[in-house]
């Protein structure tokens, strides 16, 4: 069996899944249920001055029958006092020192971070992370993510950190800002030797409409708030990998959040650069047992890929990460969808004639009916093949595709409710590999049908 445990800047930890600094890490009897039921670490809720929260505090956006494909919460860091949260801390640490502890902190002055940063060491944290991150509440004050939006003071704060620790410190980035690079190569000159990200989404969750209060409601007004939940992976996953491509950032430890609900969630940020993964909103939905399913998957994965370890999956995505203009033009794939699956449902003629490139068609159509239906382009042969589904909708017919057509968007196989109905199909082109900034430093960068002052232009400048 491979093997799970990692070692995050020289801590060693019995696995990558971390709990994040949220709800399900405020106090150490969650702390322990946590690591009885298979965490290998906590990520204490944030540790600073006392703080007043409000009701209600988490708002949630479903997607048909998923609950809760979003999360947002405007409650703000620890309401316990600190000492409680400290010795509580010791007593985590005392019971579980196999299992790796982090205290997130927030504070504002130096003196303070001295005061917090002593006391976190001394309850037993092996790390600490500084919250950079939280959108609202904290920020208004000056900290959170009014640091992390701030390359200079995140800079500043982090050195203070890095001459005060004794042990390893972790920058926590926010999402909210132009170019995830600017925080990360401030955390760098730092000298911080880990990051976390990301920390939630700013955002306003819905309209109450019958009170007209925005959500989540606090008596007859609310304010913004922090996203997370399953909608907001693919962001984490592209600032991930942002730093992960790094020459330098990337050479630093990465714990990745952000929408990790399962083992390929999990591998797939782990793929992209990351050493460990911290979960909040998945447990907040299903409870610390998920992790026993997360441990078994990526056991499984490794085994089934030959890998003994979870460093050998880090990074593997990464080479294959790039900018547009280093894509492969001459790449050609194009939809086939199986007649014998097809359930008639049409989703994919509909998307395809609204919202793509009118390339699918449905059988027994003369050309006329074709062109007032929306086609300009007529298939000139069509397939031999079943004309009506024989699943689903009785007498309902099944659309073919024109390949020539075709621009292979996905489009249509991303609305097919029927597992594996839609593939597709790559066509050999017998074109070299070209990518657009090839073409641009051979000057064959302008296409055809354009502004012809722009073409003149360059013309000129050649």
């Amino acid at each position: 069996m491979a093997d799970l445990s990692i070692e995050f800047c020289g801590i060693r930890s019995p696995n990558p899944f971390w709990l994040a600094s949220a709800p399900p890490t405020n106090t150490g009897d969650q702390v322990m249920r946590a690591f009885d039921a298979g965490w290998g670490g906590a990520v204490w809720k944030t540790l600073g001055n006392p703080i007043v929260n409000v009701t209600s505090r988490f708002g949630g956006i479903d997607y048909g029958n998923t609950r809760l494909m979003g999360l947002n919460n405007i409650e703000l860091i620890t309401d316990r006092p600190l000492e409680v949260n400290l010795r509580e801390m010791r007593e985590v640490k005392k019971r579980y020192p196999r299992h790796t502890l982090i205290a997130s902190l927030m504070v504002e002055t130096r003196e303070e971070w001295r005061e917090i940063i002593q006391r976190s060491e001394d309850a037993g944290a092996d790390m600490l992370e500084l919250n950079f991150g939280c959108p609202h509440g904290m920020c208004e004050r000056g900290m959170g993510s009014a640091v992390g939006a701030e390359p200079k003071v995140l800079e500043e704060i982090a050195r203070w950190a890095m001459e005060l620790a004794h042990v390893p410190v972790i920058v926590k980035l926010t999402p909210n800002v132009g170019d995830i690079l600017e925080p990360g190569e401030a955390a760098l000159r730092a000298g911080v030797p880990a990051l976390s990200l990301i920390n939630t989404v700013k955002s306003l969750m819905g309209v109450d409409l019958d009170r007209m209060v925005p959500l989540p409601r606090v008596g007859d007004a609310s304010t913004n708030g922090g996203y997370c939940g399953p909608a907001v992976k693919p962001i984490a996953l592209h600032l991930l990998a942002q730093l992960a491509r790094h020459p330098q950032v990337g050479k630093l430890a990465i714990s990745g959040i952000g929408g990790i609900s399962n083992w390929r969630d999990a591998a797939e940020f782990i793929a992209l650069g990351a050493s460990s993964v911290q979960v909040c909103a998945a447990v907040m939905h299903h409870g610390y047992r998920i992790v026993e399913d997360m441990l078994e998957g990526l056991s499984d994965f490794l085994d089934e890929r030959g890998m003994k370890s979870v460093s050998e999956l880090r990074g593997r995505a990464i080479p294959a990460y790039r900018e547009w203009g280093e894509l492969d033009l001459s790449y050609r794939v194009v939809a086939d969808i199986d007649p014998d699956k097809c359930i008639g449902c049409q989703l994919c003629y509909v998307a395809c004639m609204d919202g793509a490139h009118q390339c699918i068609h449905l059988p027994g159509r003369t050309e006329e009916e074709s062109r007032r239906a929306g086609h300009t382009h007529i298939p000139k042969h069509v397939p031999e093949r079943v004309v009506t589904a024989r699943e689903g909708t009785p007498g309902a017919r099944v659309p073919f595709v024109d390949e020539e057509e075709c621009v292979g968007c996905n489009l249509c196989q991303l609305v097919c409710p029927v597992p594996g109905c839609i593939t597709m199909e790559e066509v050999p082109t017998g074109k070299p590999r070209e990518s657009w900034n090839d073409r641009v430093a051979q000057g064959r960068d302008q296409v055809p049908g354009g502004l012809e002052a722009t073409a003149a232009s360059r013309g000129r400048s050649r």
